[in-house]
C-alpha cells in the first residue's frame, strides 16, 4: 500500500487552534483600527463594513463580513448598518464567484458561544465558498481540514476583484 504525503505546514496553527494564544480584545475591531490590511487579512474596509479572510477558515476563501462598529447582535444595528451588512454579504458572494469560481456557498451567523461563535462580542457573517468534491477523508480520519492555498495568496486573488465593493460605505 502506497502512502501519499500531503504537505501543508502552515495548517498546524489551524489544527492547534485551541492552543493558540489569542490577543486581548476584538480581532475585528483591531482590523478596523489598523492600517495593516494585509497582516489583518482585510479584503475591504469601508465606513460601515469590513470584509476579511477568516484566519482559521473552514474552506479557501472563507470570509467574515462585519459592521465596523462593535456590536454583538442584529438588534443593535442601525437600519443603514443592517442594509450595508446585507449588501456587503451579497457583494462578497459576487467577489468570490469572480475570484474563485465556487460551485456554491454556505452563509451564516453564529450568535453566542453555544451556537459556535468564536467571537461573541462582534457580529459577523461567515461567507464560505464550496466546490463540488471539496470534501474528503481528512476531517474524519485525521481530525484536520486541508486548506489548499495560503491565506495571503487567496487575498491577492480577491483583491483583483475588490472593485465589486465600489459604492458601499
Amino acid at each position: 500500500m502506497r502512502l501519499d504525503v500531503l504537505w501543508a505546514p502552515w495548517r498546524m496553527a489551524y489544527i492547534e487552534y485551541a492552543k493558540i494564544e489569542r490577543g486581548e480584545g476584538c480581532f475585528i475591531c483591531k482590523a478596523v483600527e489598523s492600517s495593516e490590511l494585509e497582516e489583518n487579512l482585510v479584503v475591504y474596509k469601508g465606513e460601515k463594513i469590513i470584509v476579511m479572510l477568516n484566519r482559521y477558515p473552514y474552506n479557501t476563501g472563507h470570509l467574515l463580513v462585519a459592521p465596523t462598529r462593535h456590536v454583538a447582535d442584529f438588534s443593535q444595528l442601525s437600519d443603514e448598518e443592517l442594509f450595508s451588512l446585507a449588501k456587503a454579504v451579497s457583494l462578497s458572494l459576487e467577489l468570490l464567484k469572480k475570484a474563485l469560481s465556487p460551485d456554491g456557498f454556505n452563509v451564516g451567523v453564529n450568535l453566542g458561544r453555544v451556537a459556535g461563535a468564536g467571537l461573541e462580542s462582534h457580529l459577523h457573517v461567515h461567507v464560505v465558498p464550496r466546490w463540488n468534491g471539496d470534501t474528503n477523508f481528512m476531517p474524519v480520519i485525521a481530525d484536520a481540514k486541508v486548506i489548499p492555498e495560503a491565506l495571503k495568496d487567496t487575498r491577492r486573488k480577491l483583491l483583483k476583484h475588490v472593485d465589486v465593493f465600489e459604492g458601499l460605505r
